[in-house]
Formats: structure tokens, C-alpha cells, sequence
């Protein structure tokens, strides 16, 4: 293969950004500041939230979310509690779960959506269960408002990983807003890149004050003199060094924020782009029998194109794989598979049901190749004829 074709992922910078850069350069600041506090008011803007809070990656995102509900002392969700989860998502989405103590509960998929069965994750409930953490896959809204609705019928915490999914739209509100923090990816190949990035968005007080402490030490020199976590003093030596919360260190750069200030912009082109190409996408794949797509809920902001290889192609996935790349086509597995069949479960506290099909089915014959914000009718083409050739 003498080059790649049809990328998983590409730029979405132009001047704007590298002269955003260059501003942060000349600035002299290059830790969280201005940049970052007002790419976090205009993002809360965007999805309809009253708070976002940049972070240096989804992954952190999830973490700082987590945190925040078990350090709430009107949550109920304390450590050995169970959070339901779906079988299928990246690895940061099951992380924070367990080093926060709490057990993670694994629920099946849908093999259309590829998200969260909602009467599978009603049937897991138990006396334990205090939270559910919806992921919204490749950019596709899961269930929001029957998980919603689970949550309240149940006394539940409703947490979002919307870490893909930047954009998507369920009965005209925004993924990522349905339950009491949603989070957000702005790495390379995401929607929107500011480099590295993440942001917890919340319409709660609390939670949005103690994602400021825990980001930066837990300490409560960011939060206002009158906020939820720990009374300030007024004495400005003890209050830039007063820490109250088990924080961490998962600050944004400066350059971040600028980056992501022209980059969110852009999303509303970014993802009419991505969705003209789906629509494409569908027209060619929707009715094979060979292959299984994803199904859209809502209005999806389709993060890449999946398949699970059915029929003809069942079981011969890396007959796929190989022949894709050979025509210069990138490709890789739905996320992260079914997250229960990695080595790394043996160090994590969880509750597995005795089967997991549709999982198992994404693991064993799913993949996904990358859509992008400009048309791309040649690569699909490209890709059906290469698959058809299998």
C-alpha cells in the first residue's frame, strides 16, 4: 500500500487556528486562563447547558464527572455501589468507575444503535445500583430519554459519555445533556480538536463547582467566594492554597481553549458535512445483506461508519481488514469490542451477566472506517467496491 486512501481521521484546522495558536504564543500563558474560560462559556452556549468545564481529555472528563456525583453529599453513590454500563465503549469509560470504588454492572448492546439496551439495563437493576453511565456511540444518541426516565423511576444517578458524539441531537436537545454531567472529547480525531481536550458540561451547582476544584488539586482557589464546596476566607494567601477535595491535576493548556474557540465555530458546518456523507453512507450499504449499519437515533453527528459483517462475510473480518488496507483504507474494531473480553478485567471490580451477544457479535465481526466533515463520495465508492471484491 503506497498511501492511505481513506483515513480514520483528518484536520479540521485552517489559519484560524495556527494564528489562535500563535496568540497563546505571544500571550506569555500557557496554563488554563482567559482562552479557556470563555471557550467554556461559549461551549455551555452551544449544547444548552449552564456550565461547562474544560479538562485535558474525555478520559479526564469522565473521571472529574464521576467524581463530582460521589463526592455530592446529596448523591446516594458511594464506594461498592453499582453503575450500569454498556458492553461496548472505550476503555476510560469503565475506568474512572472503578478506581472511584464503585462496580461496574455490564449491559448488552443493541446491535442496530450499538448503544445501551434500555430493558436489558431495567432488568439489571438491583438493590446496589445507583447509577447508570449512558455512552452515546460513533456519535449515535442512545436512549436518553427512556434512560432518563429509568433514572428517575429509580432514584438514579444519569451520567452521559459523549465523548463521540459532540453535536448529536435527541427531540431537539443535545446528547451529552439528559442526565446531571455530560462529557466531551476535543481530541484529533473528534469532532472539534483543540490538540488534546475534554469538557464536563452540567446544569447543577455542585457539580459544576466541584469539577473547577477537582481539576486543578482540589483546591478552591478557582471557585467563587460563596460556592458549595468550602467557605473561602477572604484572606487571598490562604484561599489560593486551601485544599478541600481529593483532586487531581487534569488542567487544559491555554492553547486549548483558543483552539477550541474556532474550532466550535465551525461544529454546526463540521457536522452538516459529516451527515451529508452518512446520508450517502446509508444509500450504498443501508439494504446489503452482507453488512449490518449502524442505525440512526435521532439526529446522529456520525463520528465514523460501522459494520458488523454478517451472511457471506461472517467470521471474516480480517479478510476485510486486509483488503481495505490494500486499497489504502483505514479501518478499525467498533471502539473497544465487547470491553469484557480484555485482560485488563481481572483488575477491575464488575458484575458480568453469563452472556453478551450482541457484544460478543460487535467484537467478533465489527469494524469501522472514519467519515469526515468534506464529501467523500470516491472513498465510499472505494469502500464498497473493495468490500464487495471480499
Amino acid at each position: 500500500m503506497d498511501s492511505i486512501r481513506y483515513p480514520l481521521a483528518t484536520t479540521t484546522w485552517d489559519d484560524a487556528e495556527y494564528s489562535a495558536l500563535q496568540s497563546v504564543i505571544e500571550s506569555g500563558r500557557f496554563t488554563m486562563g482567559p482562552q479557556v474560560r470563555a471557550f467554556e462559556e461559549e461551549f455551555a452556549a452551544a449544547v444548552g447547558t449552564k456550565h461547562a468545564v474544560m479538562v485535558n481529555s474525555g478520559s479526564s472528563a469522565n473521571l472529574i464527572a464521576m467524581a463530582a456525583a460521589v463526592l455530592n453529599p446529596d448523591i446516594d453513590l458511594n464506594p461498592g455501589d453499582e453503575v450500569i454500563v454498556p458492553a461496548v465503549s472505550w476503555a476510560t469509560t469503565y475506568y474512572p468507575v472503578h478506581q472511584l470504588g464503585l462496580t461496574l454492572r455490564f449491559v448488552d448492546v443493541d446491535l442496530d444503535t450499538l448503544n445501551i439496551d434500555p430493558e436489558l439495563a431495567a432488568a439489571a437493576i438491583t438493590p446496589r445500583t445507583k447509577a447508570i453511565l449512558a455512552v452515546n456511540l460513533l456519535g449515535n444518541p442512545a436512549d436518553l430519554v427512556g434512560l432518563a426516565a429509568l433514572a428517575e423511576q429509580h432514584g438514579l444517578v444519569l451520567l452521559e459519555d459523549n465523548c463521540e458524539s459532540l453535536g448529536a441531537v435527541l427531540e431537539g436537545r443535545q446528547a451529552g445533556t439528559f442526565g446531571l454531567a455530560g462529557t466531551y472529547s476535543s481530541f484529533f480525531s473528534h469532532h472539534i480538536s483543540t490538540m488534546e481536550g475534554g469538557l464536563v458540561t452540567t446544569d447543577d451547582e455542585y457539580t459544576y463547582q466541584a469539577s473547577v476544584s477537582l481539576r486543578a488539586h482540589g483546591w478552591t482557589r478557582e471557585l467563587p467566594a460563596d460556592n458549595l464546596i468550602h467557605p473561602k476566607t477572604g484572606e487571598t494567601f490562604d484561599d489560593l492554597f486551601r485544599f478541600v477535595l481529593p483532586g487531581y491535576n487534569v488542567r487544559p493548556l491555554e492553547m486549548s481553549g483558543a483552539l477550541g474557540r474556532h474550532q466550535l465555530q465551525k461544529l454546526p458546518g463540521l457536522v452538516a458535512g459529516r451527515r451529508d456523507n452518512a446520508a450517502r453512507f446509508v444509500e450504498i450499504f443501508g439494504g446489503r445483506s452482507d453488512v449490518r449499519i449502524q442505525r440512526e437515533n435521532g439526529e446522529s453527528s456520525w463520528f465514523g461508519f460501522s459494520f458488523i459483517l454478517e451472511e457471506r462475510l461472517a467470521g471474516r473480518r480480517a479478510d476485510v481488514v486486509k483488503a481495505l488496507a490494500a486499497a489504502g483504507i483505514e479501518s478499525r474494531p467498533i471502539v473497544a469490542g465487547n470491553f469484557v473480553r480484555n485482560p485488563v478485567m481481572q483488575h477491575l471490580r464488575s458484575e458480568v451477566p453469563a452472556s453478551l451477544p450482541a457484544a460478543d457479535r460487535i467484537h467478533v465481526d465489527g469494524l469501522f472506517v472514519g467519515n469526515h466533515h468534506y464529501p467523500i463520495p470516491a472513498e465510499l465508492d472505494l469502500l464498497a467496491t473493495m468490500i464487495d471484491g471480499v
